[in-house]
């Protein structure tokens, strides 16, 4: 085991945040390689992606309040075996009809399983010297898997069917696995309050700073993902729609991917410059405007590859700001270990949702419904900001220890 500030133990919740948020690397590939290879509806790949997602969040629900009672270590590790075993099991299931039932069982308990884990990794991020700071790196590494997975799983793909995906999440899952058994950071739960005024922070934690906003940054969190997951769930089919060229619409996956190295960087060193409440207003509306250019691109690949080039980007950037908020806001680590339901509420809906406006009204409609969710988020962190300050508490930066 290595310790929780030490350059080892960050490197470990790393992977375990990589691991854990795959979805948000590879949903593109995931949801296309459904529809593609395994011929299910739109409806179906986005329910079978969905139901994985719900996994994810029944977990964190049911374990983030218990954060500090619990054994992360072995949490992690176990969570991570049950979902790369499931994946594996995914892998072996044939391309027909009748698999269905049980591609979508296994999705939800590979679910379960990476919530759990999701949950232990983020919680002990909130518990680390600086939650804004390490959540953003942790992104970095995020960045790097999707450059991954969108340079190698397409040609693999080709090769050897839709099982290539669950053969690649297999294998992540399972060396995540082994790296939380192993090097988990230990010191991450109860005893690891970095100070006195802490641990009476915790024996208070049922009247935290402001309850109300910690709920609605929560709802903030599961608005952006629930943008990002409708559209960027159909941007390659969308690319398809506007008649744009396969090469250039994979071209541009890739680059996002490149681009996604970037935010949770970006976001650490811009921690003491930028308001947590200005960048939870800006992100929601710039969702919203990147959606709609998207859907009306036309004919005008610009105006398709530039907002799907940096449409991630958006909620990682944002989502930092936010977690470091909440590790202020709550400093027992409860809110943040919250953070797989309060992304993946969101991002379950997302994909279903967004195949139901598909085949009902068509892809524009998927913008219009992103400009009324982000109208949502920016009336949520306006009321939060209020609440705040009613409470005479300090929002400009995240909790530094």
């Amino acid at each position: 085991m290595s310790k929780l500030n030490s350059t080892q133990g960050k490197i470990v919740l790393g992977i375990g945040h990589m691991a854990g948020m795959v979805d948000l690397a590879a949903l593109p590939l995931w949801i296309s390689a459904l529809m593609q290879d395994y011929h299910l509806l739109p409806q179906q790949a986005g329910l079978t992606v969905t139901l994985f997602l719900v996994g994810i969040v029944i977990s964190s629900i049911i374990l983030s309040p218990k954060y500090t009672r619990l054994n992360h270590r072995y949490i992690a590790a176990l969570g991570f075996a049950v979902a790369s075993v499931s994946f594996f099991a995914a892998s072996k299931l044939s391309v027909i009809s009748e698999s269905f039932p049980m591609l979508v069982a296994l999705h939800v308990i590979a679910g379960l399983g990476a919530g759990a884990a999701l949950s232990s990794v983020h919680g002990t991020i909130g518990k680390t010297d600086n939650p804004h700071r390490l959540f953003g790196l942790v992104n970095v590494a995020l960045g790097a898997l999707a450059i991954a997975l969108f340079a190698l799983l397409p040609q693999a793909t080709k090769q050897i069917g839709g099982m290539a995906i669950f053969i690649a999440f297999f294998v992540l899952m399972a060396c995540a696995s082994v790296v939380m058994l192993f090097f988990f950071p230990k010191g991450s739960g109860e005893a690891t309050y970095r100070s006195e005024g802490e641990k009476a922070a915790n024996k208070a934690s049922k009247q935290i700073l402001s309850r109300p906003a910690v709920w609605m940054f929560i709802c903030v969190v599961s608005c952006l993902t629930l943008n990002q997951a409708m559209v960027f769930s159909f941007v390659d089919r969308i690319g398809d729609l506007h008649n744009f060229d396969r090469k250039q619409v994979e071209t541009v996956l890739i680059v996002m991917g490149v681009i996604n190295l970037t935010p949770g960087l970006v976001a650490s060193l811009l921690q003491k410059r930028l308001s947590p409440i200005s960048v939870a207003i800006a992100g929601p509306c710039l969702q919203a405007l990147f959606a709609l250019s998207i859907t009306h691109a036309a004919s005008y690949f610009p105006l398709y590859a530039v907002p799907v080039a940096f449409y991630v980007t958006l909620v990682i950037f944002t989502h930092t700001f936010v977690f470091g908020l909440l590790a202020k806001i709550d400093p027992t680590g409860r809110a943040v270990a919250a953070t797989p339901a309060m992304m993946m509420i969101g991002s379950a809906i997302g994909p279903l949702l967004g195949g139901v406006i598909v085949a009902t009204v068509g892809y524009q409609g998927l913008a219009w419904a992103v400009v009324i969710i982000s109208c949502i988020a920016v009336t949520l962190v306006i009321k939060a900001q209020s609440l705040l300050k009613e409470k005479d508490v300090n929002v400009s930066e995240p909790r530094i220890a």
